[in-house]
């Protein structure tokens, strides 16, 4: 079998001693500048990933395969980032892989369009709006670090205008109010096709809860994730002292008729109350 080996292109990330990171791509002559020396792409090219060498001042990295957890976190920043706990249960629940069409706006730093990116391609494509020039350049850049820029189309628009496309398999909102453009969404998605949504406040929840249900949504879910991570210590497992806590709310709903979708059952507390406040009230007085 045929070793695999680092190619041009390829996205590669070195790891200082001293635990820095760098994201490389490959190419042929190039050179990457550290605080601890020259590392020549010509010295990976054809090597296997996960291999050390040796800067032109003596230290010592390692070259590895980034993860895509690694690539989303890493994203060069002009903005707060979608976080790798909400970018895992946003590909779920859009129903996102290999071949789909997907919308996003707006850009801000491209890592959840690193994200879809990766997991359309080869045959995918993902439309990012982005209003702000300086925000689509910086996306633009971390989406072509990690190699990933044929499968993006990016649009400098405000997204008021509505979308290019059409039939779409899903759009993802990351803007400041998304109850404003579901026209817009409802213009761009297939008939059943997903619709998520990130919001820092529960007013915003709300206002977007309301717009779905007078825009035709059907389905809609909310959620909020947390994420613990613990000390890897075998004799001492316990959990890491920070944890991440709150970083937005998440809306999801169907481009379904919410009269045509099937109502979630109640459950504990909830049906109990429910059946309470249904039971008719005996007439004091009787007959």
């Amino acid at each position: 079998m045929k070793p695999i080996v680092l190619q041009p292109d390829d996205t590669v990330l070195l790891i200082s001693q001293d635990g820095k990171k760098f994201y490389i791509r490959l190419q042929p002559g190039h050179r990457q500048h550290t605080h601890q020396g020259i590392i020549d792409h010509n010295d990976l090219i054809g090597q296997p990933p996960g291999r050390r060498l040796t800067s032109t001042t003596g230290h010592t990295f390692l070259a590895v395969e980034p993860s895509l957890d690694e690539l989303m976190k890493e994203v060069r920043r002009k903005s707060q980032i979608i976080y790798p706990k909400e970018a895992g249960r946003i590909i779920l629940k859009l129903n996102i892989y290999a071949g789909r069409r997907v919308i996003e706006a707006g850009s801000g730093s491209g890592a959840l369009t690193v994200v879809l990116a990766r997991l359309v391609a080869p045959t995918g494509r993902v439309y990012s709006y982005e209003v702000r020039p300086d925000m689509l350049a910086n996306a633009q850049a971390n989406v072509e670090r990690a190699g990933l820029e044929p499968f993006v189309e990016f649009k400098l628009r405000d997204i008021a205008a509505g979308f290019d496309e059409t039939n779409v398999d899903a759009v993802f909102l990351d803007v400041r109010q998304p109850d404003d453009y579901l026209a817009q969404v409802k213009a761009a998605l297939k008939p059943g096709g997903f619709f998520g949504a990130i919001v820092p406040t529960t007013n915003q929840v709300s206002a977007l809860l309301k717009a779905l249900r007078a825009h035709d949504f059907g389905g809609a879910e909310v959620e909020e994730n947390f994420l613990r991570t613990y000390k890897p210590v075998p004799n001492r497992l316990r959990p890491a002292d920070l944890m991440v806590g709150h970083t937005g709310y998440l809306v999801f709903a169907r481009n379904i008729h919410p009269d045509d979708f099937p109502e979630t059952p109640l459950r504990g507390a909830a049906r109990s109350r429910a059946l309470r406040e249904a039971k008719p009230v005996d007439d004091e007085h009787g007959d």
